[in-house]
């Protein structure tokens, strides 16, 4: 397990945020991303996009409250021998979740390299 500081774990995942093209990452709407210790339900997933795709929504969707993104710091450190690991895994989970957001589903991520 890599052992990380909270702050540097943030800046890993703003990282991983700069991989992002700026058209991608304006076209974010009502998207929080947070950092956790792990999911309660499955504590080894990497991260996990709480909400509706773009794709799947109507033009009467609420905004109300934002979807979420949560990086699971703890899962990530355990599922990582080394930093320079680490450092790949968070940017490669933070582009999966959001590829999550835009409606590119789990098989079309892996095919581009994204998880």
């Amino acid at each position: 397990m890599i052992d990380v500081s909270d702050d540097d774990f943030e800046e890993l995942v703003d990282r991983g945020l700069r991989l992002i093209p700026r058209q991608l990452l304006d076209a974010l709407d009502n998207v929080a991303i947070v950092v956790e210790d792990h999911n309660d339900e499955d504590p080894s997933i990497l991260g996990l996009y709480h909400g509706v795709a773009l794709t799947e929504r109507s033009v009467e969707w609420p905004t109300f409250l934002p979807d979420k993104i949560s990086i699971y710091k703890d899962a990530l450190c355990r599922y990582c021998s080394t930093h320079d690991q680490l450092v790949e895994e968070v940017a490669v989970t933070v582009v999966h979740e959001i590829g999550h957001h835009f409606g590119i589903d789990d098989a079309r991520l892996h095919e581009l390299g994204w998880g």
